[in-house]
């Protein structure tokens, strides 16, 4: 964990700059609103896994970043959003070429500071649309310690400026057995509003929200993914067919091509749980099944989203160059016949 956040200090400091990436044939084109919680299977989807995994699809422009997430408009285009000084966004038409376009808080979030030591640098947000505006969860955290905080603001459109600050969502301290970081919001089949969260320490948490307010709705609190105190974080939450399938990273991020993140996945009929992996392995003793790791010039992918868009479902990531730098991966995603998902 100390190793995780020493390092992102300096990730945050990185530019959002544009770049080519070497990739696979893969191009994306979508036009449709942003689905909800389910992601309903897309036409053609591919049932068998390639022999090894593919580079990231093809982006150009503002392509540099960390913890990104990505949310589809109801005007068919797409926002990032992504660690750095008080958030920064970037916009695309296609999925293909983004620029940037921003940050979330122009004026500064003021109320984060206790937990930042000062620092302007808010960590792994998650934009959705719901309710006809979009919400915004993220991070606030120190260095080495896990006295953290989750904040959650709103905008009608998105953009750079337009977010309202909402309150305090939870808040972790030296006292506490998790980490009140990298959150991902779900709505399931049933309105409910789930909140998870977590880094290190005991693991991947999960709240319910007042889906009136998006805060939290009671004091309960329970773990849904472990590694016994090891390396687990960046949770996100989609539905698939019968299934919950809960995403997570393991291992080490944030540094540069030394970094050791990968990308695994569980399920379970419930989005409270339990969560198993392919072997049936329960996600709170340290199961999860691999869906991508590093590869070739491709390190350290992780701190994924995943959401439906017209033509497949996608997942979106960050990954390491040689260089060292930071860049946004897209892939699309197949299910095997057992209903288990992989990147292509």
């Amino acid at each position: 964990m100390s190793q995780h956040r020493l390092t992102r200090r300096a990730i945050l400091a990185l530019p959002v700059i544009g770049v080519v990436l070497a990739a696979s044939a893969v191009t994306f084109t979508a036009q449709a609103a942003e689905s909800p919680a389910a992601l309903p299977a897309a036409a053609a989807t591919p049932t068998v896994p390639p022999a090894s995994y593919p580079g990231p699809g093809v982006v150009t422009g503002a392509t540099g970043t960390h913890d990104p997430s990505v949310v589809k408009t109801p005007a068919g285009t797409y926002i990032v959003a992504q660690t750095g000084n008080n958030i920064p966004l970037s916009t695309s038409t296609d999925r293909t070429a983004f620029r940037a376009a921003g940050v979330a808080f122009p004026n500064g979030a003021s109320w984060t500071t206790p937990y930042t030591g000062g620092s302007a640098s808010l960590w792994a947000p998650d934009i959705s649309y719901r309710n006809g505006q979009y919400f915004m969860y993220y991070s606030a955290s120190t260095f080495g310690v896990n006295r953290s905080a989750i904040f959650l603001a709103t905008s009608p459109t998105g953009a750079s400026g337009s977010w309202t600050h909402r309150g305090l969502v939870i808040e972790s301290s030296s006292a506490s057995n998790y980490n009140a970081i990298d959150p991902n919001l779900i709505v399931d089949t049933s309105g409910r509003w789930w909140l998870t969260f977590g880094s290190f320490w005991s693991g991947i948490q999960q709240i319910a929200l007042n889906p009136s307010t998006g805060l939290r709705s009671d004091s309960s609190i329970r773990l849904i993914a472990g590694r016994n105190g090891g390396a687990i974080e960046a949770p996100y939450m989609v539905k698939h067919g019968s299934y919950y399938y809960l995403w997570v990273s393991f291992d080490l991020c944030c540094r540069g091509a030394s970094s050791t993140y990968r990308i695994m996945v569980g399920r379970s009929t419930s989005p409270t749980g339990p969560f198993v992996d392919r072997n049936g392995t329960a996600l709170t003793s340290g199961g999860g099944t691999q869906v991508l790791a590093g590869h070739g010039s491709i390190h350290g992918p992780g701190h994924q989203a995943a959401f439906a868009d017209t033509d497949a479902e996608v997942l979106v990531y960050h990954y390491y160059a040689d260089s060292g730098a930071s860049y946004l991966g897209i892939n699309l995603l197949g299910y095997d016949s057992a209903g288990w998902p992989f990147v292509y």
